[in-house]
C-alpha cells in the first residue's frame, strides 16, 4: 500500500498555515513552491514545509487532516513547535528541478 501524508505549509513570516493531504509529498511540495496550481497557497505565498506526518493509507491521512483543520491555530503551532521549533523549511535539500529554495 502506498504511504500518504498530511502536511503544513507556511508563508515566510509564519503568519499563514495551510494543511493538506497527499500521496506524494515531494511532488506536492514542489507544486506549492513553483505555484503550479493557483489557489490558497499561491495567493498567500505558503511555500515552506514546516510539518508533516506519514500514514499507511490515504483514509488515515484524510481523517487526520479533518481533525487538524477542525482545531485552532494554537494546536497547529504546538505541533510545529514540537517537531520543528525554528519553523525551518523541512524540504530544504530535496531535489526540485527548476525551483529556487
Amino acid at each position: 500500500m502506498k504511504k500518504s501524508y498530511i502536511y503544513f505549509m507556511a508563508n515566510k513570516n509564519n503568519t499563514v498555515i495551510y494543511i493538506g493531504v497527499t500521496r506524494n509529498l515531494v511532488e506536492r511540495v514542489h507544486q506549492h513552491k513553483t505555484k503550479i496550481r493557483k489557489g490558497f497557497t499561491s495567493q498567500y505565498n505558503c511555500d515552506k514545509l514546516v510539518y508533516f506526518e506519514e500514514f499507511e493509507n490515504i483514509n488515515q491521512a484524510i481523517s487526520r487532516e479533518k481533525q487538524l483543520k477542525a482545531g485552532n491555530r494554537k494546536r497547529k503551532e504546538e505541533l510545529i513547535q514540537l517537531e520543528n521549533p525554528s519553523w525551518e523549511d523541512l524540504s530544504i535539500g530535496w531535489i526540485f528541478p527548476h525551483c529556487e529554495q
